[in-house]
């Protein structure tokens, strides 16, 4: 499955790079593909992996404010693999044409 999420801590001001880094690290230690862009962190693995890693990106981001938001997007097609890389290239070929 890919899952697309993002975490805010909320009440933190303007300026919450800092806390969304320590949930971007977590995401890129957990050896799963993974791609960061300026809204979300999009993760690939199997359900238990990548829930996992999305709490452990939540706390990672608790220390720096009392409530955080999460989003997330799943995709879970079963049979995937590369899931990441394999939607790009295709999306990538489509704009080529």
């Amino acid at each position: 499955m890919i899952a697309a999420f993002s975490v805010t801590p909320l009440g933190a001001g303007e300026d919450v790079a800092e806390a969304v880094a320590a949930a971007v690290k977590v995401v890129r230690a957990s050896g799963l593909p993974n791609q960061t862009d300026a809204m979300f962190t999009s993760i690939e693995g199997d359900w238990d992996e990548v829930m996992a890693v999305i709490k452990a990106a939540v706390e990672a981001v608790k220390p720096f404010a009392n409530r955080v938001s999460t989003v997330i997007k799943i995709d879970d097609r079963a049979g995937v693999t590369d899931g990441l890389t394999r939607k790009m290239e295709s999306l990538e070929r489509h704009l080529a044409s």
